[in-house]
């Protein structure tokens, strides 16, 4: 979009075609939202091929049509226009709304599965072209979740497009989850070998360390020998190298797919996050509860293994069946996506992931990751607070000059990439001189 200049300022007006195409974009995504709707009554399986295009096909293309205008008709620069005011991005009536079909969606994945046996099938062709085998639900949810990564990261990466490292970090993680989370799982299942995910480890994937799993991959041969070996090497040795090394980032914002659904597809909702003192207590109890409850539980199920069952019988298996109904079910599919559009996109990784909490602990006390700050440029503008989806209060540090070192910050630089003065700088350092607070 070409700016008209009035006296000597920038207005930039709304440019015709790319209104057109924005409206274009709106009604095929329109009619791909219906078709995959349609499909779910299983008349998809007259043309199979041709509803998996109608359905899921046009949803991308009309969804990929409507956002690169929307940003690139901008100028380069963060836009949250209207935010606060769209029933969407505000709690409002569309919010819960979309909330609801999401969590909605989730019970129906988890517990009943029959329920979207339609669209289940309608991927049978790409589940047999790289799995060797049908589809089924969790074949399903991998490929929305794989699909929402890819094209909110199209849409991220035009938002962020003046900012190297949004840029950068959202590819990672477009990567990470195109790569290790959906295709590499599924062409080991082709190759006849167990299906495994290189990007997740203990805790996070907590069977992934359960004797059972471990006997199982063992049983496997060499490909299940380099599978626990990648496994204890990046949970108990890479894991803390790179986090001193980078901070927790490396991992939730750059290689998570829980952190990359987060910071693509929940990037609108990330001002919803509580960043009151209320909510940080609640935060640090709950999420080092959970990180407690699946280290006993793993330590429960191995002393029973090495027990043969004779000292805890089924008690050990009570506590996984308890923390994957719970935690893995519930709290980390269903709260942690469903309630994005209520309370901000990282409900599961600030109150309930394991693995954030181990990373939080090693990059608050001996990390040499900071976001140091320039209290003297400081305009109290609250933007980095606003939107800082761990629900730090990034102004109260920038204006005291004080560096922010704090176990729940991913490293997603947002706060940075909003502050108008440039006050707020992501840096590895010194890890004795963290603390240091403006002279």
């Amino acid at each position: 979009m070409e700016p008209l200049i009035i006296d000597n300022l920038k207005i930039y007006k709304p440019d015709k075609n790319l209104e057109l195409i924005k409206k274009i974009g709106l009604l095929i995504l329109g009619i791909g939202v219906i078709m995959l709707l349609v499909s779910l009554t299983g008349v998809s399986a007259i043309a199979p091929t041709l509803f998996l295009f109608l359905s899921f096909g046009l949803s991308i293309i009309g969804a990929l049509t409507y956002c690169i205008p929307v940003y690139k008709e901008a100028p380069p620069g963060i836009k949250n226009n209207k935010i606060f005011f769209n029933s969407f991005t505000s709690k409002g009536t569309i919010a819960w709304f979309v909330g609801i079909i999401i969590t909605g969606f989730y019970v129906l994945l988890y517990w009943f599965p029959n329920l979207l046996e339609n669209w289940i099938r309608l991927l049978d062709s790409i589940s047999y072209s790289f799995r060797g085998i049908k589809s089924d639900q969790w074949f399903l949810y991998g490929t929305f979740y794989t699909l929402a990564i890819l094209v909110m990261g199209i849409k991220m990466i035009i938002k962020y497009r003046h900012n190297r490292y949004q840029i950068i970090r959202t590819l990672s993680v477009m990567f990470f989850q195109l790569g290790f989370a959906y295709l590499i799982p599924a062409i080991l299942l082709k190759l006849n070998q167990p299906e495994f995910y290189f990007s997740y480890f203990w805790p996070l994937k907590y069977h992934y360390l359960f004797p059972g799993t471990v006997k199982g991959l063992f049983s496997s041969g060499g490909i299940g020998y380099f599978m626990i070996f990648w496994g204890v090497v990046m949970t108990f040795i890479a894991t803390p190298i790179l986090t001193y090394f980078y901070g927790k980032r490396w991992y939730c914002s750059w290689v998570c797919g829980c952190g990359g659904l987060a910071e693509t597809a929940g990037d609108p909702f990330r001002h919803l996050s509580d960043n009151s003192l209320k909510a940080w207590k609640i935060e640090r109890w709950m999420i080092h509860s959970v990180l407690v409850f699946i280290v006993i539980t793993t330590a429960l199920l191995w002393i029973n293994s090495a027990m043969k069952g004779t000292v805890l019988g089924n008690s050990s298996l009570a506590f996984s069946k308890t923390y994957g109904f719970l935690i893995g079910s519930v709290f980390s599919g269903i709260v942690g996506v469903g309630f994005y559009p209520i309370m901000g996109n990282r409900v599961w990784c600030r109150f309930g992931c394991p693995m954030a909490a181990i990373l939080g602990i090693i990059q608050r006390f001996k990390s040499r990751f900071r976001i140091t700050t320039n209290g003297g440029q400081c305009i109290a503008c609250g933007n980095c607070s606003t939107y800082c989806e761990m629900g730090i209060d990034v102004r109260a540090y920038a204006q005291r000059g004080e560096n922010i070192v704090r176990a729940s910050c991913v490293g997603c630089g947002i706060c940075a990439a909003v502050c108008p003065r440039g006050v707020l700088n992501l840096e590895n350092g010194n890890p004795n001189e963290r603390y240091n607070l403006e002279s």
